[in-house]
């Protein structure tokens, strides 16, 4: 069985955006704060899939804007232990991924405005 990436699918999985609990946990992530860069990690782009199942179990799929930041080994717990305080979810889990790699075009107006880029 081949089980090669599909030609022409996305690097990054759509997110559960109808979930009721979706704009909850955003907000969730959004009181993450990367400790080198003064922006939340969803405006950074460092949040690449919420996928919320009928259960309203969380999976985040995320990524560092570098591989060799200091708090590789934290910031998904405390992504984690956000996402776990929203009303309603069941369980969570973080994946941290490096493929594809985070650049500054991932970043939201809000984020690049606040960090002088706009």
């Amino acid at each position: 069985m081949d089980n090669a990436p599909l030609e022409g699918a996305p690097l990054i999985a759509p997110s559960s955006t109808d979930h009721p609990l979706y704009e909850a946990v955003v907000e969730a992530c959004r009181t993450v704060y990367d400790p080198e860069i003064p922006v939340n990690i969803y405006d950074l782009g460092l949040i690449y899939t919420i996928d919320i199942d009928p259960e309203s179990a969380v999976k985040v799929v995320m990524t560092l804007t570098a591989p060799g930041c200091p708090v590789a080994g934290e910031m998904p717990g405390w992504v984690q232990d956000s996402v776990a305080a929203v009303p309603g979810v069941r369980d969570v889990d973080v994946d941290m991924v490096f493929d594809p790699p985070w650049g500054m075009d991932m970043m939201s107006d809000e984020a690049r405005l606040e960090l002088g880029f706009m």
